[in-house]
């Protein structure tokens, strides 16, 4: 059976080259997981994992992702799951009803947080902070892509439980990260 990893590798989601990620650090890598989450059978694959991993860890009442990137990926879980989707804003609006979360009111309601890639753990952190303060039950997060740049213990000490599909050693690990890297090597 094929792995997270390498339908990632696969899908053209790890690229090389010279990167400033959202943490501001920099990188010889980047993953990017919307060319994943917009190519069909990986979207499925990684919703089916995540669906996989909600179904031992839960049960959960919704699930949740911060736009933009974790968007596709919450709605797929949501359709795998059956769960209500809630979808994070970055910020408030300054319009209409000026709601940080779509959806439904996630007070009083465990919600299972799902991300595309996580560095230090920052903007999960702010989704966990976010949905708690509208008193939602917050105490998993799922992500596709662990960067193993702190998320992890940045999570743990929130109090959250944050589950990777895949980490980034699995990626670099993968034939087609190592052919890629090869490459880009050999041509600078």
């Amino acid at each position: 059976m094929t792995t997270i990893a390498e339908h990632l590798a696969a899908c053209g989601a790890v690229r090389f080259g010279e990167f400033t990620l959202t943490s501001g650090a920099r990188s010889r890598y980047y993953v990017d997981v919307k060319t994943a989450s917009t190519d069909p059978s990986t979207l499925a694959r990684i919703a089916d994992a995540m669906a996989d991993v909600a179904a031992s860890e839960g049960p959960f009442d919704a699930v949740a992702g911060m736009e933009l990137g974790a968007v596709p990926i919450a709605t797929a879980v949501s359709l795998r799951t059956g769960l209500p989707l809630l979808i994070l804003r970055k910020s408030a609006r300054s319009h209409g009803t000026g709601k940080r979360i779509e959806g439904r009111d996630p007070a009083g309601l465990r919600v299972l947080v799902v991300e595309d890639v996580t560095t230090s753990g920052g903007s999960t952190v702010e989704a966990v902070t976010v949905l708690r303060e509208a008193g939602a039950t917050v105490d998993h997060a799922f992500v596709v892509v662990d960067r193993e740049s702190g998320g992890v213990p940045a999570l743990a000490a929130v109090g959250v439980t944050l589950r990777p599909l895949a980490t980034v050693s699995d990626l670099l690990a993968t034939a087609e990260a190592k052919a890629a890297l090869a490459d880009a090597e050999a041509s600078a």
